[in-house]
């Protein structure tokens, strides 16, 4: 196997086909989960002052929307209860739809492929973006809540299928680089509504604006055009094709294409080793992976990962920030402005995971992501508390809150969508995805349902939760998660056959005889 790897190496630099299927699919898919994500701004407090002060110039857009409509159809206007009520159905189905989204992800990827799934997501972000842009016409706000659903449903697939598609294009020493450009992607799409929702773009409320939000909202559905147009001129995934479809010569010919010139069939050689793995161990359930020995700290591995991202207090940094902001002297009116360098920082940060992530690690970025992300809620803990009468602490609340985003956006953020296709073999990678996608949009969802009652009952001691939690995290990252940089799936697969403490049927009954039949039976439950 050895020999194999080594010369599997040799595939130093990106090639064009590469590059551009990367490009295509990571726009098309990931921009649009970023985006959706902030062009409409989750507003966390509970009353509706709150939300006109923090979010006023999108909720007042949307407010004047909303009651215009009912206006016309009932003669009166909306009272403040049903207005948030209506707010927080529109903020909130995009993640309900992401939660569904990641239940027929498995599906989608077995029986269309990889770029296959991702050409027919696009149909919930095009379909949805048409009804988002004609619903000022048709005087029906409705639509926008009903695409809010279908676009979660968008961004629930293409968070598991684009992450599976990446990582199986890319060879195993850019693969890390190559599956970071998916949260670089989700980064630059909320970066961009972001810039989109500043007031001095939309307008005021009065002005253009109030003829500008479906065109905000419904330009969701240019990437996914693009992606339509583009995706089919590059190759499907290359191990789905071999290992899954059986088709060696496609197989050959998308991996000359996305490796140049180089001799593929040591790459060849090496799926074929894990396809002898898959049928060794048969094809897995959801169910299969929980009660399967041998993927068990695969699976708790994935699950803290993608619980950890979510409950590292990110939701919980940004809640807070314009209160920070303000005591610190930031007018509410500029605020936005400090909002979007924070994105910047963001952006900045995550392309420095994506290109030291090969040359550092996995391990390394995620123990020091949660750690300056851990350090960061402790000092804010202090910072709030004791600001009141040290003033100048204020100040150290905002660099809290820049050194926070950056810690998570070297690892906590970027990370996780490389080793969750790595630690998986194609047999049970369909069905770990379904299971940490389920885990990724659950857990935010219990976060911004339980953060707001947290931080009212004990304050800024709030963010010490978030501070144990990181420190639990990075605990396990150190004592239990391997280093994946530079190792093929089956030597990951090996890694962790031994931390299970079971053997590879592959390796125990013989290569030539790993047969599908017996293997298959024993993960039947």
């Amino acid at each position: 196997m050895s020999s194999n790897g080594s010369n599997v190496q040799k595939y130093k630099g990106l090639q064009p086909t590469l590059v551009l299927a990367t490009v295509s699919a990571a726009f098309g898919s990931a921009f649009q989960y970023g985006y959706n994500i902030a062009v409409v701004n989750t507003p966390h407090k509970v009353g509706i002052r709150q939300v006109v002060r923090r979010w006023g110039h999108v909720f007042q857009v949307l407010k004047s929307f909303y009651n215009e409509t009912y206006f016309e159809r009932h003669g009166t206007f909306m009272d403040d209860t049903v207005l948030l009520l209506l707010w927080s159905c529109t903020v909130s189905m995009f993640p309900l739809g992401g939660f569904l989204g990641s239940l027929i992800v498995g599906l989608l990827v077995d029986k269309c492929g990889r770029k296959g799934t991702l050409l027919i997501n696009d149909i919930f972000a095009i379909v949805p973006a048409i009804l988002m842009g004609v619903s000022k016409v048709a005087r029906a706000f409705e639509l926008i809540i009903f695409s809010r659903v279908l676009v979660g449903v968008c961004a629930g697939i293409s968070y598991s299928a684009l992450p599976m598609y990446l990582g199986e294009l890319a060879p195993k020493n850019l693969r890390g680089m190559i599956g970071t450009m998916t949260e670089v992607f989700v980064i630059i799409g909320l970066f961009l509504a972001q810039i989109f929702s500043l007031q001095a773009i939309l307008g005021n409320v009065t002005g253009k604006a109030r003829h500008f939000r479906p065109v905000l909202l419904a330009l969701t559905g240019v990437p996914a055009l693009i992606q339509l147009l583009s995706l089919p001129f590059f190759p499907e995934s290359p191990r789905y094709t071999l290992i899954q479809k059986g088709d060696e010569e496609t197989t050959r010919r998308a991996l000359r294409r996305l490796r140049g010139r180089a001799d593929v069939e040591a790459e060849m050689e090496d799926m074929r080793t894990e396809e002898r793995a898959e049928r060794a161990a048969g094809h897995l359930s959801v169910l299969n992976l929980f009660t399967f020995r041998s993927l068990r700290w695969q699976l708790i591995s994935v699950i803290v990962l993608m619980a950890g991202q979510q409950l590292s207090g990110i939701n919980a940094v940004n809640y807070y920030a314009d209160s920070i902001y303000t005591s610190a002297g930031v007018e509410a009116a500029h605020s936005q402005y400090i909002t979007v360098a924070v994105g910047v920082v963001n952006i900045v940060m995550t392309v420095i995971s994506a290109a030291t992530v090969e040359r550092l690690g996995r391990r390394l970025l995620l123990l020091a992501g949660y750690g300056i992300c851990g350090s960061a809620c402790l000092v804010l803990t202090l910072a709030l508390l004791f600001q009141s009468t040290v003033p100048e602490l204020s100040y150290l609340g905002v660099i809290c809150v820049f050194a926070y985003i950056a810690g998570h956006s070297i690892g906590p953020s970027p990370v996780p969508s490389v080793v969750r296709t790595e630690i998986f073999l194609q047999s049970s990678r369909r069905a770990a995805f379904m299971v940490d996608g389920a885990v990724h949009w659950l857990t935010n969802f219990i976060v911004g349902l339980v953060f707001p009652s947290i931080q009212v009952a004990i304050g800024a001691y709030s963010f010490l939760i978030f501070s144990g939690l990181c420190l639990l995290t990075a605990v396990y990252i150190y004592v239990v998660f391997p280093e994946t940089k530079g190792k093929t799936f089956v030597e990951i697969n090996r890694i962790f056959a031994k931390r299970n403490k079971v053997e590879i049927p592959e390796e125990k009954e013989g290569i030539s005889s790993a047969g599908p039949s017996v293997p298959a039976k024993e993960t039947s439950f």
